[in-house]
């Protein structure tokens, strides 16, 4: 069997470009004892691909040149001499963009389709819902009655962080860059008020939509926007650091928060979240947030994009705003 790939073939230096991977083919080896063939059917698109073309570790170590290109990816057992993982299941895990991957299961998560599209369990169900869930609950700590506001929000991680507040019962304020997506916000994922940051000064409707200060600031963008937050925070406030896509094309040069003694007098905590830390406690995110669909109380958009190679062209909508949902590459 013929398996295509994208692979790193260089190091962006600020903006991605198509030239830093290739698409390249090679012939699949036979699997061997207690190993599975994964025909892989949806990658997902993460802002954090970014930071994994880097050298060096963070995290996680980054992306080798000349490797594929690391993703989550969900996919269907095709052939298994795995007594754990039976062919027709499907599974979910680091699968990296191409078309199969051999796996010996200990890297595989099981993943339940019969009653949810394949490709939420990259989404809502997947990576990005993950880091919502407890990015919120265990950092944001949510009170009923308190205020949060979500920039980044008609992305994917922003949109679920707002949803799950409402549920515990917050104002939720959001930030978005065009009027479709905010009206999205309030519409579809029932924020309570939005600000197209393009168009409008956020610290002005800040201190209109939050008088009193926000209680919680969760933070997917970074930069000044970042800045007027803290500004804005009410006593006791919480600030979860989730990512700063505004600043991932020019690492070497991050813009760094000047108000950050706002934290000493708002009493405050600023921390980060990494979706990793909770892997054990997945199963029941996603338990919950599956009861919250179908109870329509939860809702995700997605944006998918049909073939592999357009894996360069789709990733870089992620830094540009081109996406307007979930962005997931269907194999």
């Amino acid at each position: 069997m013929i398996n295509k790939k994208v692979i790193l073939k260089s190091r962006p230096t600020g903006q991605i470009e198509d030239s830093n991977f290739d698409i390249v083919t090679d012939t699949l080896p036979d699997i061997q004892t207690n190993e599975v063939l994964i025909q892989i059917e949806a990658i997902s698109l993460d802002p954090a691909m970014r930071g994994w073309m880097n050298v060096g570790t963070t995290y996680i170590k980054g992306v080798e040149i000349g490797a594929v290109m690391r993703s989550f990816s969900v996919g269907k057992v095709i052939h298994s001499k795995n007594d754990i993982f039976k062919e027709g299941e499907y599974v979910s895990g680091l699968l990296g963009v191409q078309q199969y991957y051999i796996s010996n299961g200990q890297d595989l998560t099981k993943i339940d389709v019969s009653k949810s599209k394949t490709s939420l369990h990259l989404g809502i169900l997947g990576m990005p819902g993950m880091t919502a869930y407890f990015g919120l609950l265990e950092k944001g700590k949510p009170k009923k009655g308190e205020v949060i506001y979500i920039s980044g929000a008609a992305g994917i991680v922003g949109s679920i962080v707002g949803q799950i507040a409402k549920i515990h019962g917050c104002t939720v304020i959001g930030s978005a860059g065009s009027d479709e997506k905010c009206q999205y916000l309030i519409n579809e994922c029932n924020f309570d008020m939005v600000i197209n940051y393009k168009t409008e000064d956020i610290d002005e409707k800040l201190k209109a939509y939050a008088p009193d200060g926000i209680h919680i600031y969760f933070d997917n963008v970074g930069g000044p926007t970042l800045d007027i937050a803290l500004a804005n925070l009410a006593r006791g406030a919480r600030v979860v650091i989730c990512g700063a896509i505004s600043q991932y094309n020019n690492m070497a040069n991050m813009y760094g928060p000047k108000n950050y003694m706002k934290i000493v007098t708002a009493r405050g905590v600023l921390n980060g979240v990494i979706v990793f830390d909770y892997v054990d406690e997945w199963p029941k995110a996603v338990n919950e947030i599956s009861n919250w669909i179908n109870q329509g109380k939860i809702f995700a958009k997605e944006h998918l994009i049909n073939g592999l190679e357009k894996f360069p062209e789709a990733l870089k909508m992620l830094y540009t705003g081109g996406n307007f949902g979930k962005l997931v590459l269907i194999v």
